[in-house]
């Protein structure tokens, strides 16, 4: 096998079983056969190591000596791996998901807007003020066109922090504005603009308790977004 035919080979073992895994088609504490891996997935024994490999690394499986490897508890899991947040929300919406996300959120990022607004560089406020602009022309167009311009936004406020545990917010911060926007079909109103054009004018002038409270303003916003839809989908026309 070629280096490409083995890297996919790896690749859809790896997809297939984390997907299974995560969306409960295997449950935590069954055992993964290894030959029966590589019949079903018609690819050699290194191949299933290899992906057996990656998914211990995102704590999905372990392994014990004489019982061989299995499907690890859930509370293992690193469920905020770019790869498993992927494979979680990739056919479905998880409710729960979203308002735990949203917790997180207005704990977190109200935090990081006020260290941004003490920390933040003229690059920073120049990133900040392109991901605005880009909002801005996204106003009214459906949601796949302005999240892009939402993310940028986030992911350099998140930068501007200067802090490199809250950084690593940016992979579950981007699932949730994703999924968000499959779950509300909302589109970028001029509102939610003037949120973020709060938040930055606050780090602008280096008012960290006013950009902390433009961030929770604009968090609960989203909150309330998630909410309402919610009950639409509870109770279609």
């Amino acid at each position: 096998m070629t280096e490409i035919g083995r890297a996919g080979a790896h690749d859809r073992v790896v997809n297939t079983l984390g997907a299974a895994i995560v969306n409960g088609d295997i449950s935590p504490d069954d055992d993964l056969d290894m030959a029966a891996l590589q019949e079903r997935f018609s690819v050699s024994r290194t191949a299933v190591r290899e992906a057996l490999r990656v998914l211990a690394a995102k704590g999905l499986v372990g392994a014990r000596p004489r019982r061989g490897t299995f499907v690890a508890p859930r509370e293992h899991w690193a469920l905020l791996d770019a790869d498993v947040l992927r494979w979680r929300f990739a056919d479905r919406v998880d409710e729960t998901f979203l308002d735990e996300l949203g917790e997180v959120r207005l704990t977190v990022e109200p935090a990081v807007a006020r260290m941004a607004a003490q920390r933040r560089t003229d690059r920073d406020l120049a990133d900040l003020e392109d991901a605005l602009a880009a909002m801005r022309t996204a106003a009214g167009r459906p949601a796949a066109d302005h999240v892009e311009a939402d993310l940028a936004f986030h992911h350099a406020l998140l930068r501007a922090a200067r802090n490199e545990l809250m950084a690593r917010m940016a992979t579950a911060i981007e699932a949730g504005l994703r999924l968000r926007d499959q779950f509300v079909h909302a589109t970028l109103t001029s509102e939610s603009t003037d949120k973020h054009a709060e938040v930055l004018l606050a780090v602008r002038r280096q008012r960290p308790k006013a950009a902390e409270t433009a961030m929770r303003a604009l968090i609960e916003r989203s909150i309330a977004d998630v909410d309402l839809a919610k009950k639409v989908h509870a109770h279609p026309k």
